[in-house]
């Protein structure tokens, strides 16, 4: 069983009709994110635009917010997120909004109340650096990008 969050969520919009953020399934990682337009956008191949979901959140610390493309929206229509995994940090109180690209063939149409992202909410620790001179060494070493073979 997985836990829980309390996290305080503002729409931004009082005449808004959208749905606020929700599970579609009993198991879902990820909670969809809807547009909030005042008019439709049409993303042309190649195109991509800043669409905004009327929403504001108040995460605790120590937890981030990752906003993830839809699966069926890259897979039928070839729509995703630029920046993606983008993060929404705990201490951001501004507007969510999505950076989305079309990389299909055809023009796609985005209107207010769209499904068209999914956020799911992680814990994150923070890193202490220590400077040294030299790293340890392993088998792999410098090897990246590849290194291990085509398969």
């Amino acid at each position: 069983m997985s836990e829980s969050l309390t996290v305080k969520i503002q729409r931004l919009r009082a005449d808004s009709n959208n749905q606020l953020p929700c599970y579609m399934t009993t198991h879902s990682a990820g909670l969809d994110l809807y547009a909030e337009l005042s008019e439709d956008i049409v993303l042309s191949p190649g195109e991509r635009a800043l669409i905004p979901t009327g929403i504001a959140l108040e995460l605790p610390d120590g937890y981030e917010v990752q906003i993830r493309p839809r699966s069926g929206l890259a897979l039928r229509h070839g729509i995703t997120l630029v920046n993606s995994p983008g993060t929404i940090d705990p201490d951001y109180r501004g507007e969510i909004a999505v950076i989305v690209i079309n990389h299909g063939k055809d023009e796609f149409r985005i209107s207010s109340g769209d499904r068209i992202a999914q956020m799911v909410f992680s814990r994150f620790i923070r890193a202490i650096f220590t400077e040294v001179s030299e790293l340890g060494t392993t088998i792999r070493g410098e090897g990246g990008f590849g290194h291990t073979g085509k398969s």
